[in-house]
């Protein structure tokens, strides 16, 4: 099913300028004003992220980050906020609720969470996972992942995501050993529609990634242009120092250029929190594969019933009428050691008969589980077309506005240069 999920069991414990955090902001507010029952009853965040030493499951010493989720009343009583209900969890956890997701609701298009390890960074950005930047990056992305699954009309009434929320004791689920592997069918057994959607899910794939490697490729010559601005500020320090009447002019507007390389360091953070913005989009499209795949395993198992089924009516046509339309060990064995008594064919013959009426039953459960399967998967597609519009269109205005606003601020840095040398 998904490519995350890999033993016969699944735990869950049962936490004009735009800035990063207003669009975090802006993400939350659509997210409430989609939202389901739980998120109009419930406030839920991650509030912290704090990092801990203890030993693993072999009993070796390992640093890790715990997440501190607070959840409380959306309504309070008197104007004054509920002290929130806490938990801490791992990120390990976080990724045992999505497995448990994944193998339940195998129709719907399930939240990614935030990147285990930085891929797509500008070069200058640590990639450690324990580094505080990336850290907090993960706090939001997995605050976003909770937001997503309470705001989704089916997910937020699973019992288990609201035990994960508020209890802290673990509960094991077990899972068939089949939903546990990718599998791959031959494309004849999907339908059109979603043969489309996985080829629009692996360009969007494609497309994403290039441009998040060309966003990290910019950020990097960025950073490289803005510091060198730096010695600017140098230069202009040092001549003012042999200069009596240009001294001042010259010294303020070295202070301005070392203001302007500075400022490259907060830019391109902020840079990130829309760059993950596009990487939860990259990693929403292996859950439509999922999807898409899950299909083919359906339609795949319905294709080999209805041939099941043909081969035992064809089976019954040629013991009932005893004529062998192709080669058989079965009819080779007729000819050399006699025909069958009439008890073993009237015997044989109901057996056949109790296997076909079995197969039809197998061949209508499977036909109906199909259908089944298409109408949800194919409602959740449509909210989740309608949601990926809306975020990615939000996400890169404010990634432009961040740019305009680069660039007055630059332009307002030069200005004040201009007006130094003016003064000279």
């Amino acid at each position: 099913m998904a490519d995350s999920v890999s033993s016969e069991e699944v735990a869950v414990i049962s936490n004009t300028d735009i800035t990063s955090t207003e669009s975090e902001n802006n993400i939350i507010n659509t997210m409430v004003e989609r939202g389901t029952a739980l998120l109009r009853k419930l406030e839920i965040n991650v509030a912290e992220a704090e990092k801990r030493t203890g030993k693993n499951t072999v009993n070796m010493q390992e640093t890790y980050t715990v997440y501190l989720i607070e959840i409380r009343p959306a309504e309070t009583e008197g104007g004054t906020p509920a002290a929130p209900d806490t938990l801490w969890r791992r990120y390990s956890e976080f990724e045992l609720l999505r497995t448990y997701l994944l193998v339940t609701y195998p129709y719907i298009i399930i939240p990614p969470l935030p990147e285990k390890r930085a891929e797509f960074v500008w070069h200058k950005l640590s990639a450690d996972n324990l580094d505080p930047d990336f850290v907090e990056r993960r706090r939001v992305g997995l605050e976003n992942f909770l937001l997503r699954v309470a705001s989704h009309p089916v997910l937020s009434n699973d019992k288990i995501f609201f035990l994960f929320l508020t209890e802290v004791s673990i509960i094991i689920y077990s899972v068939p050993r089949k939903y546990c592997s990718v599998s791959y069918f031959s494309s004849r057994f999907a339908s059109r529609r979603f043969t489309a959607l996985k080829q629009y899910s692996d360009e969007l794939n494609t497309v994403i990634s290039q441009l998040l490697r060309i966003r990290a490729r910019v950020a990097d010559r960025l950073y490289g242009v803005y510091k060198v601005h730096g010695n600017y500020g140098r230069v202009f320090s040092e001549w003012s120092a042999i200069e009596k009447e240009m001294g001042d002019g010259l010294q303020s507007a070295g202070h301005h250029m070392d203001t302007y390389a500075a400022s490259i360091d907060d830019i391109l953070e902020e840079e990130e929190h829309f760059a993950d913005q596009l990487k939860e989009y990259l990693f929403y499209t292996d859950a439509v594969r999922s999807v898409c795949r899950k299909h083919e395993l359906i339609q795949y198992e319905l294709e080999m019933a209805a041939q099941d089924l043909v081969q035992k009516k064809q089976q019954k046509e040629e013991l009932a009428t005893g004529t062998v339309r192709i080669f058989s060990l079965k009819g080779m064995t007729s000819k050399l050691f006699g025909q069958e008594s009439p008890e073993q064919k009237e015997s044989r013959l109901a057996a056949l008969e109790q296997s076909i009426q079995e197969g039809e039953e197998t061949v209508k459960e499977k036909n109906t589980e199909c259908q089944e399967f298409v109408r949800a998967a194919w409602d959740d597609i449509e909210r989740f077309k309608e949601q990926k519009d809306k975020d990615l269109r939000e996400a890169l205005i404010s990634y432009a506005i961040m740019q305009i606003s680069m660039c007055k601020k630059g332009i307002q840095v030069w200005s004040n240069a201009k007006e130094c040398f003016s003064k000279m």
